[in-house]
Parts: C-alpha cells; sequence; structure tokens
C-alpha cells in the first residue's frame, strides 16, 4: 500500500515523493490509494484553515487556493478544462473527444475553469465561518472526497479509449469501492457533517460518470480530471452547508 501512496501522489500532487513504475502499477492496482493520497494532499492545503478568525476570510481563502495549485497542479485543470470544450461541441462521442485532444483553447474550456474556480473561492470563504477545527475538517474531506469521486470512476467506469484512464478502470472491479470508501469513512466518523462531503463527492462522480458515457463514448483520463475539481467545489460546499444547517438548530424549514 505505501507503494500505492507513493504512485497515487505521484499522479494526484506535484510532492516529490518519487515512484516509478512499480509505484504506478500497484496504485493502478489499488483504488483505495485514491482517498489515502487525498488526506495527504488534503492535509497540506487545509494549513491556511488555521488562521481562520485570526485573519481575514478573503486571505485565507486566497492562500488555499493558492495552496491546491501548488500541490496539485494544473493537470486536473486542464482535464476540467477538456470537458468543458467537449461539452460545447455538438456531434459523435469520437468527435467530442477529438476536441478534448485539441490544445485550443475554447468557450466551453473557459467558462468551466471560471464557474470552478468562482465556486471553489465561495467554498473557501464560506468555510471561514466554520470554527478552526471544523473548518480544517471540512477542506480535508473535501480532498479525500475528491478522490473518493476518482476511485468510484475507477471502479464503475468503463474506458472510452486506450490511455490513463483504460488503465485505472481495466484494473479495478466494483467490488474494489468498499476499500476506498472504508478509507474516506474515518473524516466523517471524526466530523459527521463531512459526510456530506463524501455524499456530495460521489453524486458529482455517478453524474459526470453517466454523462460521460453518453457524450464520450466513456471515462477517460481527462473526465478523471475533471471528476476531481467538480467534486472539490461539490464536497467543500456541501460540508459547509450541513454544519450551517446543524448549527442553526435543524433543517431550514423547522425555521420558517
Amino acid at each position: 500500500m505505501l507503494s500505492a501512496l507513493r504512485g497515487a501522489l505521484g499522479f494526484l500532487s506535484r510532492l516529490p515523493v518519487g515512484g516509478g513504475e512499480d509505484a504506478w502499477a500497484a496504485f493502478a492496482a489499488s483504488p483505495a490509494a485514491f482517498p489515502l493520497a487525498g488526506y495527504v494532499v488534503g492535509g497540506l492545503v487545509a494549513l491556511p484553515f488555521l488562521a481562520t478568525g485570526a485573519v481575514p476570510g478573503p486571505v485565507v481563502a486566497a492562500a488555499y487556493l493558492v495552496a491546491v495549485v501548488a500541490v496539485t497542479g494544473v493537470n486536473h485543470a486542464d482535464g476540467l478544462a477538456d470537458l468543458g470544450d467537449a461539452a460545447a461541441v455538438h456531434g459523435t462521442p469520437a468527435e467530442r473527444r477529438e476536441v478534448m485532444r485539441d490544445t485550443t483553447v475554447g468557450v466551453g474550456a473557459v467558462l468551466a475553469l471560471s464557474t470552478g474556480l468562482v465556486a471553489l473561492a465561495f467554498g473557501a470563504l464560506a468555510a471561514t465561518t466554520l470554527p478552526v477545527a471544523v473548518a480544517v475538517a471540512a477542506v480535508l474531506a473535501s480532498e479525500v472526497s475528491a478522490k473518493l469521486a476518482m476511485a468510484v470512476l475507477a471502479c464503475l467506469g468503463s474506458p472510452s479509449h486506450e490511455g490513463f484512464g483504460a488503465t485505472l478502470i481495466e484494473g479495478a472491479r466494483p467490488s474494489d469501492l468498499l476499500a476506498p470508501v472504508a478509507v474516506a469513512l474515518p473524516i466523517a466518523i471524526a466530523v459527521p457533517v463531512t459526510a456530506v462531503a463524501l455524499a456530495a463527492a460521489v453524486a458529482v462522480a455517478l453524474g459526470v460518470s453517466r454523462w460521460a458515457e453518453r457524450r464520450l463514448g466513456g471515462v477517460g483520463g481527462d473526465v478523471f480530471g475533471a471528476t476531481n475539481e467538480l467534486a472539490r467545489v461539490a464536497a467543500i460546499h456541501g460540508a459547509v452547508a450541513a454544519w450551517h444547517l446543524l448549527a442553526w438548530g435543524g433543517p431550514v424549514w423547522t425555521r420558517w
């Protein structure tokens, strides 16, 4: 599992963990390495939230966005951009996949990236309204949830073509999803509102997978990257919303 974690961090982050072919092979065969790597990445990008309450919320949120880019790089954001361009195309799955391989940035890519960044920034800003420990847990859970979403694709998706996505999918079975779920559950047990983050991320994974099956003919590497970005946003908003609903005395309709 240590080798699989090293392979996962080598792909999911910019951390200098070494790796190599053996680590990659171990990672491809171990979906549980996805959320396990999420704990490492999440712990790092959550560090700015230790200053929650001591400095203005926008400063914390900005530092978080910088940390996300510094730790994870731009590979997954590139997947979101490519998916945005594919969504803007009216054509066959093959034509959409061809657009995703094009290096030209289209309107769909710009809209997808800008919307994702703004939504993540608002989620981070909202997280600064939480108690420090809960804010850190929410951000940590958003990364674990995003990686769990990728594990869902690996275990339940079907490949659209040969490549990175096919390598991960062909090495996993639906029953293998139990392990990554078990790895992700401790954060939900420690801070129950983060269970909403996990559920939101899984919902995103299932929705994107369904869309990709219909529009792209299956799941590829760009779909993995886009799912990571979208699931992170859904997870952090889900955790923040759950905390406020509980802190305010229950569901909103009980206060009408």
